[in-house]
């Protein structure tokens, strides 16, 4: 919702934390490769992409708030329990741009009942869908 002025009141930020093996090498990938801002370098390091925030962190043991947590990147490609999802304008421009600054793709945009999509896979193996909506008058029109 809207303020009375017209911006909105921000009550809080949602940010995804990628849990990787190296920062530097992750943090190059998500800049250079999808156009990421860093905002913060470090540990950990903060991004902008598109209309999210990553968190980008070294894995660790437990914490006092979490005595029972570990902290790991993924270990079996074959098995997912979170994912980018990157919504485009033109999947075939971003498939190539991507590609061609070292993206390395699953497969190419295939057609589906509602969308074309395609996967990549991050420097860590975490994997990043990439989509574009046919189900709507314009790509992202869910979105906005």
């Amino acid at each position: 919702m809207s303020s009375p002025s017209g911006s909105a009141e921000r009550k809080f930020v949602v940010t995804n934390t990628l849990i990787v093996r190296d920062i530097q090498r992750s943090v190059a990938f998500y800049r250079d490769v999808l156009d990421a801002t860093v905002i913060r370098e470090g540990k950990p390091t903060f991004l902008r992409l598109g209309n999210i925030w990553l968190t980008i962190n070294r894995g660790g043991g437990p914490t006092d708030d979490k005595p029972e947590v570990v902290a790991a990147p993924p270990t079996d490609p074959k098995v997912l329990s979170i994912f980018l999802n990157l919504r485009v304008t033109d999947i075939r421009h971003y498939y190539d741009l991507w590609s061609s600054r070292g993206a390395k793709f699953i497969s190419e945009p295939k057609v589906h009942a509602t969308e074309l999509r395609c996967y990549m896979r991050d420097p860590d193996g975490y994997l990043i869908e990439v989509g574009q909506t046919t189900m709507t008058a314009g790509p992202l029109d869910l979105y906005l």
